[in-house]
């Protein structure tokens, strides 16, 4: 199976989609998949750029309403993670996950699917520690803080996905895992974007959060993207232990390094997306409480006793937790 990733697409899925088609007609090959890396920006209409927090001048359409509105559709199933720049009241309405436009799925704020037999998972938006522990206290209009603050990552989600259980094949995440410069060539990096080694020296340049969950999901391969620049590494955890392969990618821009097409094994029949909807239990309490709804404080209240109560049992498993695991199998195109 041919897997295309893409780092920021900014709203430009005509080019994207353009290139790849041409890469399928000049290397005779066909891709059988697109994942995008954040700052997908799923604007369907004007409204919409009131929630996409990016300077005045960069507030524009783009081609993703198209796609949107059925005038065109995307040649390949297409999944993708929320970044920094995104029409946010959009992605809020899917935050389990969901079709954003046909043949295009979005992971939701932390989440799983399967396609074909290749497990994807996904963590939208970048950390900031100040609201890393608060709840989704966030409503519509968004104010000068809260177009920030929503697409922070919360520890919430990131304590979701670190009860997964099962291999991950591919992770996604907007920003980089903090300390992944150890594990490539950072000279190099350094010699792109100098002005990056402050952070790298004060352990600062990327997430925490990411860091963490590399180390438990230890999937085969990760990428991210929001740094503007493709940058590999290989990580081995522990001696002898797995290896996970990592790749940042840049933005779409003539002659910048945004596309990649990895070859991974494919049990052939249809293409489908196998959603996997994990962590049921987790899901109810979040939809209980109902975090947009309470204010600041409140959320991260909720919040703590929800954590501490999970943490109390040391041995989480799905079926401790009585967890339901719902196989919803949707076809995409025929081979």
């Amino acid at each position: 199976m041919k897997i295309a990733v893409e780092g920021c697409m900014h709203g430009d899925l005509d080019n994207v989609y353009a290139s790849l088609l041409h890469l399928q007609e000049v290397e005779k090959m066909k891709i059988d998949l697109l994942i995008c890396c954040g700052d997908f920006q799923a604007v369907r209409n004007e409204k919409d750029l009131e929630s996409l927090n990016v300077p005045p001048k960069y507030r524009t359409m783009n081609s993703f309403w198209k796609y949107y509105s059925g005038e065109k559709a995307a040649p390949f199933p297409t999944i993708f993670i929320g970044g920094n720049h995104e029409a946010s009241n959009y992605l809020w309405e899917l935050y389990y996950g969901g079709w954003a436009a046909p043949q295009i799925y979005f992971l939701g704020f932390a989440g799983i699917v399967k396609f074909g037999n290749v497990r994807i998972g996904g963590l939208s938006g970048i950390y900031k520690q100040n609201d890393y522990y608060s709840g989704h206290y966030e409503k519509l209009p968004y104010n000068e803080h809260d177009i920030r603050s929503i697409y922070h990552v919360r520890e919430y989600d990131v304590h979701k996905l670190m009860q997964v259980q099962e291999p991950i094949d591919i992770f996604l995440s907007h920003d980089w895992p903090v300390g992944i410069t150890d594990y490539g060539n950072v000279e190099n990096l350094l010699r792109h974007k100098s002005y990056f080694e402050k952070e790298i020296m004060e352990g600062t340049l990327g997430s925490r959060a990411a860091t963490d969950l590399m180390a438990k999901l230890r999937p085969s391969y990760w990428f991210s993207a929001h740094l503007h620049c493709k940058f590999s590494a290989l990580v081995q955890h522990g001696d002898g232990g797995p290896l996970t392969k990592f790749l940042a990618l840049d933005k779409c821009l003539p002659g910048r390094n945004f596309l990649q097409v990895v070859t991974y094994p494919f049990q052939q029949p249809k293409i489908f997306l196998e959603l996997l909807l994990k962590l049921n239990l987790l899901r109810q309490l979040f939809e209980s409480c109902r975090f947009s709804k309470l204010n600041q404080h409140q959320g991260l209240m909720i919040f703590t006793m929800m954590k501490n109560g999970l943490q109390s049992r040391r041995n989480l498993t799905q079926s401790s937790l009585e967890l339901e695991c719902v196989q919803i199998l949707v076809m995409l195109s025929s081979t």
